[in-house]
């Protein structure tokens, strides 16, 4: 059995999520390969030994260039803010390390591009954390379209949106401030989540045009009130290569809203709905159906579907948020191991940020924008 030393750099929310995640991936899906926890990274070294003792890494250091230059060490995972992603990654890439990193992979197109042609030229495994198209429904819903079952695709209404920063009372953060997010706020956070998913189930954008505003203009800052650097909420419509057009919402001020990802799609012979707050069910509609049973019909997700089995047995039991983290291992390890990228790779994390910096751009200009303008 083969071992994999894995170093991961970052131990907020993600961290965790990606630890748990490593914990089961080989009991789940009996993965080729065993993860091991050699090294963890923080800012400080007294964070990272407190993790890494509290969820089992081997080693722990306070500079992330010291893990990756761990000899123990194949595979970076990054769970770090979008600021600090290309130095971590060129950095993987000149050192022959393997890397997992969450979205977005940069801060503008030019920077994703970068690490992008770093990995590629030096023949490493890449992935980037898109892993809520990675729910049985949603791979589901991938299988149907793509085998015709509701015709050409033709119109996409999607959304993004939570409420994380509704309170008027929360504090400015480093997502609230280009210089440790980026430009985009919920544009950059949430939406490329969301449009993740329309390049997946619908195909390439041609182009856009997108509003964006901000909401909340000044948060309490560590010095008194601070000004919101980026965007909280917005709308895009979208002309897709195959003809099918869209509207998508992004927001991160949407009072009630925990995990609003969300997608109607139509097609020439029926449709689909999906919901991640109800992530274990698919709407389907059949147009083909006598008239007088026509009607969207729930499918609970079950061991036929993609991936569920290897969970659970049971239909409706259903899978949860960690899950889809462990898929997503399950894919960078099989990736890892066959020599052979797994979408979505840096270049499909670089397709993504192309359609954030050109909303990012028909925002400041008012006018539609072209997608292959956008380098």
């Amino acid at each position: 059995m083969r071992d994999i030393g894995f170093g991961l750099i970052g131990a907020g929310y993600m961290g965790k999520a990606h630890t748990l995640a490593l914990n089961a991936v080989h009991t789940t899906f009996q993965t080729d390969a065993r993860p091991l926890r050699v090294s963890l990274a923080t800012s400080t070294q007294s964070g990272a030994q407190e993790h890494a003792d509290r969820w089992g890494w081997q080693h722990a250091t306070g500079d992330w260039r010291e893990l990756v230059a761990h000899p123990g060490v194949q595979a970076v995972i990054i769970a770090t803010p979008p600021r600090t992603h290309h130095n971590i990654v060129i950095a993987c890439a000149a050192a022959g390390k393997a890397v997992f990193c969450e979205k977005p992979l940069g801060c503008e197109p030019a920077e994703s591009l970068a690490m992008t042609e770093a990995m590629e030229r030096a023949g490493l495994t890449n992935m980037v954390g898109f892993n809520y198209i990675r729910t049985p429904a949603s791979q589901l819903a991938h299988q149907i379209i793509a085998s015709g079952d509701i015709g050409e695709v033709i119109q996409v209404t999607a959304e993004h949106v939570e409420d994380y920063l509704h309170d008027p009372a929360l504090p400015a953060s480093w997502r609230t401030r280009i210089s440790t997010g980026t430009h985009a706020g919920a544009l950059g956070d949430v939406a490329p989540h969301i449009v993740n998913a329309c390049l997946r189930l619908v195909g390439p954008i041609e182009s856009l045009v997108a509003d964006s505003h901000v909401v909340q203009s000044l948060r309490p800052g560590t010095d008194g009130p601070e000004r919101v650097e980026n965007d909280d909420q917005g709308q895009m419509l979208l002309r897709f290569a195959n003809g099918a057009t869209g509207s998508l919402s992004f927001s991160r001020m949407a009072a009630g809203r925990k995990m609003g990802y969300t997608y109607r799609i139509t097609g020439t012979r029926g449709a689909l709905w999906f919901d991640q707050e109800d992530q274990n069910a698919l709407w389907l509609y059949d147009a083909s159906r006598p008239v007088e049973r026509r009607g969207f019909q729930k499918i609970l997700m079950g061991p036929a579907h993609p991936d569920y089995v290897a969970f659970n047995q049971g239909v409706g039991h259903g899978t949860g948020y960690n899950d889809q983290i462990t898929i997503e291992m399950r894919d960078f390890i099989k990736a890892f191991t066959s020599g052979q990228n797994v979408w979505p790779t840096f270049r499909d994390g670089y397709e993504v940020d192309r359609i954030i910096a050109a909303a990012l751009a028909s925002s400041a200009q008012r006018c539609w924008i072209n997608v292959r303008d956008v380098t």
